[in-house]
């Protein structure tokens, strides 16, 4: 019985032959499927694609599994699966220890594969929501614990914070009008005063700078903001 839930899958496997067969077959139960194709900036299309589950081989071209699956686990809780050749104890123990959630030795049955992805997503997702991110050069927004990560460093962020850097980040590229900015933070018709919505981002402007991000909310005079 196929289940009713649509969740993304993202194969980070450069063995071009088993990256395929493993994504027909788990399309064939419903699932969306990606594999990715620059090895460089693993992040970005993690980021981007926003899946429900990892599957990470462990020797790959540029870094290895063990390191993108530290960097996912840097700003998601998304499972991630091993899927390694490499399948002798020491491999295992790293994985995990790197954030793993479960570990399946190459050569393996898709069917095996397929019942060990729908237990993992069960798992995951009955009882929680499903974490969303928004990246833009490098800065990570969490929509689910609402914290902005760059460089390895984390940011907690106030309601409206979160809201100003969703809003923005989820235009990257355009401009947001000022009167549609205070629309999504106060969700209400009555007049708020321009200078709140001023206040509120240069307190998040002098925040980001203590990460590192400079300029990264510029103003459009008259407009209104974007993110650079």
């Amino acid at each position: 019985m196929k289940h009713l839930q649509m969740y993304r899958i993202f194969i980070v496997e450069d063995d071009e032959v088993i990256a395929l067969a493993v994504k027909r077959h788990l399309e064939g139960w419903d699932y969306e499927v990606k594999c990715s194709e620059k090895f460089s900036n693993i992040m970005h299309d993690f980021a981007e694609w926003t899946p429900q589950l990892v599957l990470m081989d462990i020797k790959l071209p540029v870094h290895n599994g063990y390191y993108w699956c530290s960097e996912i686990r840097k700003i998601s809780k998304v499972p991630v699966i091993f899927i390694s050749s490499a399948s002798d104890n020491m491999n295992i123990v790293m994985a995990m220890n790197m954030g793993a959630d479960d570990f399946i030795a190459k050569p393996f049955d898709l069917d095996v594969l397929t019942a060990k992805v729908q237990a993992m997503l069960r798992r995951s997702y009955d009882f929680r929501g499903q974490t969303s991110i928004l990246e833009h050069n490098g800065v990570f927004l969490n929509l689910e614990e609402t914290t902005l990560i760059y460089n390895n460093k984390k940011l907690e962020l106030t309601k409206n914070e979160y809201k100003i850097l969703q809003v923005l980040m989820g235009n990257k590229g355009k401009v947001v009008s000022r009167d549609n900015l205070m629309e999504k933070l106060w969700e209400s018709d009555s007049y708020v005063d321009e200078n709140t919505l001023s206040v509120n981002i240069n307190r998040l402007r002098k925040k980001l700078e203590s990460v590192g991000l400079n300029s990264f909310i510029l103003t459009k005079k008259g407009i209104g903001y974007r993110v650079l």
